[in-house]
């Protein structure tokens, strides 16, 4: 698989809290340059991102990070603000408590209310594989899909852990294409990357692969 390949996969994060403008900007020029799937960013950059691209890369933002302990009410409003900014993808982060309570229906109607918020943009779960047991990750493949959202995804790269070999089996296994897979979370080389692609990943959160290519391109590879 060649760089471009793997790069139409990425979706180009900076989520730290430091971030400024001028660090978005920079991400936002690298992911024109190198035709990422989208950049993933904060909500308070979301306006200024997709102004600033005007429709060369999508903006993908994030909802109730990185706990997932807001209401339902505070998410669906941050979706729709997102929305209504310029964003084009979701990604919002499960109530962990909820699900590890066995309240599997308020954890599939909360990301029911999301994709009903954000329409026919692109909704994107993270479970945070790392804080779950397997039968836990299983029950969220069946809910992600009954929700009709969009992605599972396994990680906010903030928790105990990031995306596992093991975990993208799991979901490739469980959700049987019924919907799609973001491997997020300490994804360091483009073997893995590959690994992940191979597995069923559809698309990877990273703020690394661009600056792997980039070393790449310096060393004259």
């Amino acid at each position: 698989m060649d760089n471009a390949a793997i790069l139409a996969k990425v979706d180009h994060t900076l989520l730290k809290p430091e971030a400024t403008w001028a660090d978005i900007k920079k991400l936002c020029d690298e992911a024109m340059e190198y035709h990422t799937a989208s950049v993933c960013i904060n909500p308070c950059f979301v306006k200024q991102a997709a102004e600033y691209m005007k429709g060369a890369v999508p903006v993908c933002t994030v909802v109730g990070f990185p706990l997932g302990a807001t209401d339902t009410a505070t998410k669906v409003f941050e979706a729709k603000t997102a929305i209504e900014n310029g964003a084009s993808e979701v990604d919002m982060v499960i109530n962990i408590g909820r699900l590890k309570e066995g309240d599997v229906a308020f954890v599939t109607n909360e990301i029911a209310a999301l994709k009903q918020a954000v329409g026919d943009h692109v909704l994107k779960v993270i479970v945070e594989t790392c804080l779950l047991t397997e039968a836990e990750k299983e029950t969220m493949c069946q809910a992600v899909i009954d929700a009709g959202a969009d992605f599972i995804k396994t990680s906010t790269g903030f928790s105990t852990g990031g995306a596992t070999f093991a975990d993208i089996e799991l979901f490739a296994r469980c959700c049987a294409g019924r919907c799609k897979i973001k491997a997020a979370g300490g994804i360091s080389t483009l073997d893995d990357a590959v690994r992940f692609i191979e597995l069923g990943a559809d698309r990877l959160g990273t703020s690394r692969i661009v600056k792997l290519v980039q070393g790449q391109e310096a060393q004259g590879y």
